[in-house]
């Protein structure tokens, strides 16, 4: 996907609601992660971990690579999500590759859980989900339009299989908006453009080697 077919497709979605919609929802998700003290380094009190988990059929790779560079260009590492894996393989590399399930029970209050699940998260998935809000974690999630997932989340967002946005675009214009949402205002016409750039590249990249 290339800049052209990027900024095309952010004036398509400009008439409907999907702009806004993810903006505020990467907004939210941002605002949960972010140090609490107006976000100033080494004042106030900080804001918890970023938790990504998928279904058991769909791991979100490409979503936290790109949140993981969001985290980098807007200088907020808690953007930077820890990769929550409903199997670890044998030898994975800590601590980011073997991260597993039980990670969920020990969610605690201040931390955030981003659940991306385009089928059905399953019993398990859930209950894991319903036990780390019950500790006190902010669940988020990402979906086709689960109602049992989306009674758990504090904040939801679903692209069904007849909106015309799939859950792929979806998850990079929140990645993208979570990182926007920290940049200084813009100055003149180039900021955008760069951005703009930076995720058409991102599109169409593979994950970064750390991922």
């Amino acid at each position: 996907m290339d800049a052209v077919r990027v900024a095309l497709l952010r004036d398509v979605l400009a008439g409907t609601e999907w702009l806004r919609a993810t903006r505020q929802f990467a907004g939210s998700l941002r605002a949960s992660v972010e140090p609490r003290g107006g976000g100033l380094r080494g004042g106030g009190s900080r804001g918890g971990g970023l938790l990504l988990v998928g279904s058991e059929e769909y791991e979100p790779w490409h979503l936290a690579a790109h949140l993981d560079d969001e985290a980098a260009w807007s200088g907020l590492p808690e953007l930077s999500p820890t990769l929550v894996r409903h199997r670890v393989p044998d030898g994975a590399p800590p601590p980011h590759l073997a991260v597993g399930l039980g990670r969920l029970e020990h969610a605690r209050r201040g931390e955030t859980l981003l659940v991306v699940a385009p089928d059905a998260p399953g019993a398990g998935l859930l209950e894991r989900v319903h036990g780390a809000r019950r500790s006190g974690a902010t669940v988020f999630a990402l979906d086709g339009g689960h109602a049992e997932l989306h009674a758990l989340a504090h904040d939801a967002l679903a692209a069904p299989s007849d909106a015309g946005l799939d859950l792929d675009t979806l998850q990079h214009l929140v990645s993208a908006a979570a990182g926007e949402n920290g940049l200084p205002a813009p100055r003149g016409r180039h900021r955008f453009r760069d951005r703009l750039a930076r995720l058409a590249d991102r599109l169409t990249d593979p994950p970064p080697a750390p991922w």
